[in-house]
């Protein structure tokens, strides 16, 4: 059946968005949230897989990472044939895989790359080496639009020490703005003693801060999935830098303040990405 004037448009501004990630199998954060995010947010998600993680709420057991020349032609196969605005990047899990990264994002130039560094896992333990580290500096981070790093990822990106209290922000925003990169927000969810979760756009000299109120949850898992898939996912519908990230930061806001009303899981369950579905009544769903 032909599509009808309406359909046509409403199809040509559905931004498709790539995101570049691991795998989660228990479906909270990775390439799962990326797309769960994107979906809500207005786009039409793609994706290339970089890592199998064996995963749950109650932590990493396993990471086998995809071949670099599979990583190269799932992004061959996307860039070839899809129409993509945004890219977000999430876990690369070497230094080989961030080279071949790189090599395709300049060889096909997306409009805007949202790089979510996951470096650091919750316990602390880097999940990059050093060498990939530096990789990551020097490879992907002049192609990046923003980066999104939290406290434990700014430290090691820039060697500082871990943020525990706020004045020590000026020191890692200075650090920070040195990166090659057009723009850095600071994510301050992992400082202690406060009220409010506070974000830290830095964009040359000038300073944007982007705040909500800390919910009290145990289930977060996949909150920098989600708010970097949802920034780039604005970005890819026009919006500018600031206002894709405050609407990116409402949305993960009340994802966070739904969250428990899922039961996923024994550990730290996932966000609620479709927090605005309502699900159909019993007795509706009997009249099906």
């Amino acid at each position: 059946m032909p599509q009808s004037d309406n359909q046509s448009q409403s199809s040509l501004n559905t931004p498709i968005v790539l995101t570049i990630a691991g795998s989660d199998s228990g479906g909270g954060a990775g390439i799962q949230a990326d797309i769960k995010a994107i979906s809500a947010t207005g786009g039409y998600a793609c994706s290339v897989i970089t890592a199998i993680t064996s995963q749950n709420t109650q932590g990493v057991s396993a990471i086998l990472p995809v071949p670099v020349e599979h990583v190269e032609s799932q992004l061959d196969a996307v860039f070839s044939d899809l129409d993509i605005v945004a890219v977000k990047i999430g876990m690369l899990a070497d230094s080989n895989i961030i080279a071949a990264v790189a090599r395709k994002l300049r060889q096909y130039q997306p409009r805007f790359v949202v790089l979510d560094p996951v470096m650091v896992a919750t316990s602390g333990d880097l999940l990059l080496q050093s060498a990939a580290i530096d990789s990551l500096q020097r490879e992907l981070l002049p192609l990046a639009t923003l980066i999104t790093p939290n406290l434990p990822e700014a430290a090691a990106l820039t060697g500082l020490p871990l943020c525990e209290q706020e004045s020590q922000l000026e020191a890692m925003s200075a650090a920070l703005r040195a990166l090659p990169c057009q723009a850095v927000l600071l994510k301050g969810g992992h400082l202690p003693g406060t009220s409010h979760s506070d974000d830290w756009l830095l964009s040359g000299a000038d300073t944007a801060v982007f705040r909500a109120q800390r919910v009290d949850t145990q289930n977060t898992h996949g909150t920098g999935c989600t708010l970097s898939s949802a920034i780039a996912c604005y970005l890819a519908q026009g919006f500018t830098l600031q206002d894709a990230i405050r609407h990116a930061k409402h949305y993960i806001s009340r994802a966070i303040a739904h969250a428990d009303e899922l039961d996923v899981g024994r550990g730290h369950g996932p966000v609620h990405h479709f927090f605005a579905l309502s699900p159909i009544p019993s007795s509706q769903l009997e009249s099906l």
